[in-house]
Formats: C-alpha cells, sequence, structure tokens
C-alpha cells in the first residue's frame, strides 16, 4: 500500500459551517451590497459553481477579500457551537493509523481551524494547516504546498465539497474526491467529473485505498 498525502478543504468537508456562515453572509448583506439568502435560494446556490454565485450575488469582485475577512472574524464567535461533519473524525482517524499524511487547505483562518480542531481532539491527526484567500479557486496553494511539502501529484489526493476544489485539484493534477455532505450539491458536482464522488465520510478510507 503506498501512503498518500489527502489534503482537506475545511468549511463543509470537515466541520459542518453551512449553517453558521449563512447566517453571518445573512447579517453582513447590506454592508456589502448583496440579497439576503432564503432557504429557497440557499438550495439554486447549492445548484451554481462558484462563479455563478458571484455572478448571482451581485457582490463587487473588488468587495470579496474584504468580506471574506468580515465572515472569517464573525465565524470565530461562533467556533465553540460548531461540530464535524457526522462520522468524519473517525474516518481521519483510520486515514492517520492507515499511514496517510493529512492535511487542511482553507479560506478560512488558521485560528479558527486550529481552535476547531483542538475543540474536537483532532489537532494531532493533521500534519499542516495552510489558510489563504482565493476567490474562485486553490491551485496556486495548492501547488505551494506541494513544492514545500516535496509532494509528488500523484500521490495526493484533495477533498473538498465545492466546484472550484475539483477544479483546483484538476488544474493542479492531483486527483480529488467530491463530498456531497457540504456546501454544492450531487448533481452540479458531478457535472465537474471528479475522479470519487462519496456521500458518507466512512467511504473515504476505501477510496484512498483504491487510488
Amino acid at each position: 500500500m503506498t501512503q498518500k498525502a489527502i489534503i482537506f478543504d475545511f468549511d463543509g468537508t470537515i466541520a459542518d459551517t453551512v449553517d453558521a456562515l449563512v447566517s453571518i453572509a445573512n447579517r453582513l448583506a447590506v454592508e456589502f451590497g448583496y440579497v439576503q439568502i432564503t432557504p429557497e435560494q440557499l438550495t439554486l446556490l447549492r445548484n451554481l459553481s462558484s462563479r455563478e454565485i458571484i455572478k448571482y450575488s451581485g457582490i463587487s469582485l473588488f468587495k470579496i477579500p474584504f468580506l471574506v475577512k468580515k465572515v472569517k472574524f464573525e465565524l470565530k464567535n461562533k467556533i465553540q457551537e460548531l461540530r464535524p461533519i457526522p462520522g468524519m473524525k473517525q474516518s481521519l482517524g483510520e486515514l492517520k493509523a492507515h499511514g496517510h499524511q493529512l492535511g487542511i487547505i482553507t479560506s478560512n483562518s488558521q485560528d479558527n481551524v486550529t481552535a476547531f480542531l483542538k475543540i474536537h481532539e483532532l489537532d494531532s491527526v493533521f500534519d499542516f494547516i495552510y489558510s489563504g484567500v482565493t476567490i474562485f479557486g486553490k491551485t496556486t496553494i495548492i501547488n505551494n504546498v506541494l513544492k514545500q511539502k516535496q509532494l509528488q501529484p500523484q500521490a495526493v489526493i484533495y477533498v473538498g465539497d465545492e466546484t472550484r476544489d475539483i477544479e483546483a485539484s484538476k488544474k493542479a493534477n492531483i486527483k480529488v474526491i467530491a463530498v456531497t455532505w457540504g456546501f454544492n450539491s450531487p448533481e452540479v458536482l458531478a457535472k465537474q467529473n471528479p475522479d470519487y464522488i462519496i456521500h458518507h465520510p466512512s467511504e473515504l478510507l476505501s477510496v484512498v485505498q483504491s487510488c
């Protein structure tokens, strides 16, 4: 068996943050000039790509970095309330026990992620955490991580819940597992042709072992 480096997205993939993020986004709607998200709109947004969501919202691209910064600050106050995706903690432990290297790439803040992992006793599971703000994708950050950690693309798997995770992984020439329990719907994820689509964290180990 070949040990892999498995890189996870954080929000919606490891941590169940969708409701908290929607709540924060709605509070900031007036300040940043976009409409609040109703339950009906959330269903629509789940079926759009990252680019389509930004276009739909009408928010200025110039404002996005400031919005992301404000959301991360607001989320800091909700860290105690957030929970891991059901089954994720056990699956991460299994992957670690099989000798795989685990990491996180996120647009959330490193402080938020570290605090969450510590609360849920997951801080010893991950070998690295990289935080960076990206609008459309994470390709540059992924490539930087591969270079810094001296990882070969063929030995790396990315796990994420959004279309931009799939797009970035393909551009970085690494395999990608799309998860259906996060933000984007299974239908829109499938359209991006990820290497794998899974519906529960318990599927992670078998997929990784088959790569």
